[in-house]
């Protein structure tokens, strides 16, 4: 430098660029030719007295205002041209213009990207953004324990994350708040750093998982066969369509190491289901029996077919179609998803009657208040009504 020189604009501005780059005050008076003792009251000019160091003499960027543009991020290229837009007078719409972004884009940039003198340089806007894109953002159930409560609340009454986060959309349909994504919900129970949630809620879950897995085709078994049986392709076309109420779909729960078991019914058109009370097991008799007593009572036209798993527990299917005056279908073996009501109901009911116990000593009654709760659980299927609601407009309107 040259004693007595008196240095330009175009120098200052050169020198608070280096150090917004990250330049430490010495390499860029190196550069320059600038003192430090020179550079540094324009840099703390720029940019704010205290002016944090970092450990090399760099500038350390404050903590950077929360927040992010929508869309599509600006690039460095988008930054420059915006410096330069300002430094030539241009309005905010010429501006975003030529990025081709929309206005309010462009000034929420330059409000966030100025220095602390009014100026907006790109280098320094580039660094803050990417600042703003690697903070940690707090979790959304971690952060709004009010949430979290009412989420832990229908986790415990069996709900899935799926349902929890309907229901929270129509409770705050303008409110987004108040509610959050099922996938937000699984999150926060299998990656349990991310929290806001009790750690044992994931076992809570129907799957009884308490982490992911790939979904895997089930080993093929020995097929069992019924002679003279009804298959599921011979079902009336009004079944596959669930148009018509009174066909029922069913199956069994089955308990530790298969010596126990609770029947399950349910009526495809409204999810209502009916749980078997088996303190014998699943001998075949037994199960025609509890079908029978417990679908007496149904008005005949809420009982027209039953479809079934081709199992041993249903060797006494002619029965239970005298009694009933319903025809008994076959699904196909392996074939679970042609039962896809009763699957996904047997699924809800693993809340309650969980995997790898003794489901022998569930009471009729203790039963019975698990069929009320499940029948009393909204559906999305049936805009969020619940099976009950919907058997009593059936019932209702056949009176």
């Amino acid at each position: 430098m040259v004693r007595g020189v008196v240095l330009g604009e175009d120098v200052r501005e050169r020198a608070v660029a280096l150090v917004a780059a990250g330049s430490s005050l010495s390499a860029a008076g190196r550069l320059l030719g600038v003192a430090v003792s020179t550079l540094r009251p324009w840099v703390v000019a720029a940019f704010g007295e205290p002016m944090a160091m970092g450990p090399r003499g760099g500038l350390r960027l404050p903590r950077p205002p929360a927040g992010e543009p929508s869309g599509r991020l600006l690039s460095g290229e988008d930054r420059a041209v915006i410096q330069a837009g300002l430094a030539q007078g241009l309005t905010m719409t010429a501006i975003a213009v030529l990025i081709g972004r929309d206005k309010s884009t462009v000034s929420r940039e330059v409000a966030r990207g100025r220095s602390a003198d009014g100026v907006y340089r790109s280098q320094l806007a580039d660094r803050m953004a990417a600042g703003r894109r690697a903070r940690p953002k707090a979790f959304k159930l971690a952060a709004d324990p009010a949430l979290a409560a009412v989420v832990t609340e229908g986790l415990d009454q069996g709900w899935s994350p799926g349902l929890i986060a309907k229901m929270l959309k129509t409770a705050h349909p303008h409110d987004h708040t108040g509610r959050v994504s099922h996938e937000t919900i699984y999150r926060a129970l299998y990656v349990q750093a991310r929290g806001g949630l009790r750690q044992d809620l994931a076992k809570r879950l129907s799957t009884g998982q308490t982490a992911r897995k790939p979904r895997t085709r089930a080993a093929v078994g020995a097929r069992a066969t019924f002679s003279g049986a009804l298959r599921i392709s011979q079902r009336p076309p009004e079944v596959t369509d669930r148009a018509v109420p009174g066909h029922w779909e069913g199956d069994l729960i089955m308990g530790t190491r298969n010596a126990s078991a609770i029947g399950t019914l349910v009526e495809r058109s409204t999810r209502f289901a009916i749980l078997l009370h088996l303190p014998q097991g699943r001998r075949a008799e037994a199960v025609a029996e509890a079908m029978i007593a417990a679908m007496s009572d149904l008005p005949a036209h809420l009982r027209r077919s039953i479809t079934w798993d081709r199992g041993s527990e249903m060797a006494a299917y002619d029965r239970i179609q005298l009694d009933l005056q319903a025809p008994v279908y076959f699904a196909d073996p392996h074939s679970p998803w042609q039962r896809g009501s009763n699957e996904n109901t047997n699924r809800l009911l693993r809340f309650w009657f969980t995997k790898g116990t003794d489901l022998s000593t569930w009471t009729p009654e203790e039963i019975r208040r698990v069929q009320d709760m499940l029948n009393a659980r909204p559906r999305p299927t049936l805009d969020l009504r619940t099976p009950a609601q919907a058997l009593a407009e059936l019932l209702t309107a056949a009176a």
